[in-house]
C-alpha cells in the first residue's frame, strides 16, 4: 500500500461545486443522497519505467521525483450510514473538453443510487485544474472551463504540478478518503465518516480509461489500492507517464504501440469498449484480448464512445451532420458496474462476450477493415441489446466520413430501409414483441439488469414502424 495519503478539508464558496452534468443523473435528495466537494492536498511521486513500458503490460515502474498537488473531490454518498453499500466507486475525471466531466457516473448513476454506492470523482489530471487547450474541441458549447478559470474565487488556490504525478495523486485521493479505515471498518470522520467501506473500485471513461490502464499495468502492482476496475473507452496505446509541469496530450501518442492489461493482476479488470473505440478513431483493435481469470472484455454493439444519452438537447451544439447515436450502452455499463462488485466479492465474474465481427484485410491497417453487419447495417457480433437485436434504425459507432473530431466520438444513427423492415415487422405490435424479446434474453444473458428491464421497454421506438 501507499504509504502517502492525501489530507482533506472541505472546499466551498464561489459558484459551488463545478462538474459537467450528464442527462441521465438522478435526483440525489430524492435518492438519500449528499453531495460535498474537498480539497485535496498532498506530495505526489511521479514514475519512470527503466525496463521500457511492453506490449504485455508487465511494467516494473519505480519512483522518479516527487512534488506537491492541491486538487479537488466531489463526494456523493448515502447520507445515513445505513443505506450504504459498502462500496466506493471512485472515477477519474474525463478532461478532453478542457474540464472535468464524469461520464461513467453519467452512464452508471442509476445503478449508484439504488445500490447505495459511494461515488467520488477526482481530478486527476493537469488539464482539469489550469486551463489549457481541449482534446476534444466541442465548438458552439461555451462554458467548458478549467476549475481555476470557471471559478477563481472557489478554486484559485488548487495547484497541479503536471499529469507525470496524476498516478500517484489519484491514489492518495482515495487513500485519504478512508482515512486510515481498513475494510469493513466505519471511517471516523471526513466525507466518508461513518461509512463502512468493503470494496474500492476505480472507473474511468475514454482519456481517463488510458490512464487506467497505466495504473493497471504499472501503479497497481505497487500500490494494491484497488480492488477492481472498470476501464471504459480506452484506445490502443496507455497514457504515457507525463511530465512535471503540462498534461500529456494523448493525440501526441495516439499512434504508439497497442498494450493489453497485464495478465498478472490479483485484482479483477472489466474493459468495456464501443464500436468507435474498437474500429473508429481510438483504434483499440491492436490491443483486444482474449479473456482470462481476472479479465474480461465486453465490445457493445450499436455503441458509440458518447451518445445521446449523455448529452440531451446539448447534441445541437456538437455540430454533427448525422444525429448522434442513441444506442443502449448505459444499461450494459450499469451492469458492468454490478458484475464487477459482485466479482471483487468473490463471485465468478461477468459473462465472456462475443467480439464485434471485423472483416478486412488486416496488412491494410484500420483502413482496411470494417464492421460485417446485418440486413439492416447494424454490426454483428459483440454484447447485444434490443436496439440491435430488434432494430428500427441504424446505429453505429462510426461517423459519416469527414466529421470533426467530436462528431467521430458521438458516432450516428441513420433510418433504416423501410423494405427490410416490413420483412421484419408485420406491424407495430410484431416489432414490441421483438423488443421485449430481445430485452430479455440480454437480462438471461447478463449484460442487462432485471433492474432496468422496465425503462429499457419504455426505450423502444415503435413511432418508427408507421404501417
Amino acid at each position: 500500500m501507499s504509504e502517502h495519503a492525501a489530507s482533506l478539508e472541505p472546499l466551498t464558496g464561489g459558484a459551488g461545486t463545478n462538474l459537467i452534468g450528464s442527462l441521465g443523473a438522478p435526483d440525489l435528495d430524492a435518492a438519500g443522497y449528499v453531495e460535498s466537494e474537498w480539497r485535496c492536498t498532498g506530495t505526489a511521486t511521479s514514475y519512470r519505467a527503466p525496463a521500457g513500458l511492453p506490449a504485455d503490460g508487465r511494467w516494473a515502474l519505480e519512483p522518479r521525483d516527487r512534488a506537491g498537488y492541491r486538487t479537488r473531490a466531489v463526494v456523493r454518498r448515502p447520507a445515513d450510514p445505513a443505506a450504504a453499500s459498502g462500496v466506493l466507486v471512485v472515477e477519474w475525471l474525463n478532461v478532453s473538453s478542457g474540464a472535468d466531466a464524469a461520464p461513467t457516473y453519467g452512464f452508471a448513476a442509476p445503478e449508484l443510487v439504488r445500490r447505495g454506492h459511494t461515488w467520488v470523482g477526482v481530478s486527476a489530471q493537469w488539464a482539469g485544474i489550469v486551463a489549457a487547450p481541449a482534446l476534444v474541441d466541442v465548438g458552439g458549447a461555451g462554458g467548458l472551463l478549467a476549475l481555476q478559470e470557471a471559478d477563481p474565487e472557489r478554486y484559485g488556490d488548487l495547484h497541479h504540478p503536471g499529469d507525470a504525478y496524476c498516478f500517484d495523486l489519484f491514489t492518495q485521493v482515495a487513500t485519504g478518503l478512508l482515512g486510515g479505515a481498513a475494510a469493513g471498518e466505519a471511517v471516523a470522520a471526513g466525507p466518508l465518516e461513518g461509512l463502512r467501506l468493503r470494496r474500492v473500485l476505480a472507473v474511468g471513461e475514454s482519456q481517463s480509461a488510458y490512464a487506467l490502464t497505466t495504473y493497471v499495468n504499472g501503479v497497481q502492482p505497487l500500490t494494491g489500492r484497488f480492488d477492481g476496475f472498470l476501464i471504459h473507452s480506452r484506445g490502443g496505446p496507455a497514457m504515457p507517464l507525463g511530465e512535471p509541469g503540462r498534461g500529456v496530450d494523448l493525440e501526441e501518442g495516439r499512434h504508439d504501440p497497442a498494450v493489453v492489461v497485464r495478465d498478472d493482476l490479483d485484482v479483477p479488470v472489466l474493459v468495456l469498449e464501443t464500436e468507435t473505440d474498437v474500429l473508429g478513431h481510438l483504434d483499440y483493435l491492436p490491443a483486444r484480448q482474449d479473456d482470462g481469470v481476472r479479465f474480461r472484455l465486453w465490445e457493445v454493439a450499436g455503441a458509440a464512445h458518447a451518445d445521446r444519452s449523455l448529452v440531451g438537447d446539448f447534441e445541437t451544439f456538437l455540430g454533427c451532420e448525422d444525429p448522434v447515436n442513441r444506442g443502449q450502452q448505459r444499461f450494459v455499463v450499469r451492469s458492468a458496474l454490478a458484475h464487477l462488485v459482485g466479482w471483487t466479492d468473490g463471485g465468478a465474474g461477468p459473462p465472456a462476450a462475443a467480439r464485434l465481427l471485423v472483416e478486412g484485410d488486416v496488412a491494410e491497417g484500420r483502413r482496411g477493415l470494417r464492421y460485417r453487419t446485418d440486413d439492416v447495417g447494424n454490426v454483428l457480433g459483440g454484447v447485444r441489446t434490443p436496439c440491435v437485436d430488434a432494430p428500427v434504425e441504424v446505429l453505429s459507432g462510426m461517423a459519416s466520413p469527414g466529421a470533426s473530431h467530436v462528431c467521430r466520438l458521438f458516432g450516428r444513427r441513420a433510418p433504416a430501409d423501410e423494405t427490410v423492415l416490413r420483412a421484419r415487422y408485420g406491424s407495430v405490435q410484431a416489432y414490441l414483441d421483438a423488443y421485449e424479446g430481445a430485452t430479455d434474453a440480454a437480462v438471461q444473458a447478463g449484460f442487462v439488469l432485471a433492474d432496468d428491464r422496465d425503462e429499457v421497454l419504455a426505450d423502444a421506438h415503435p413511432e418508427l414502424i408507421t404501417w
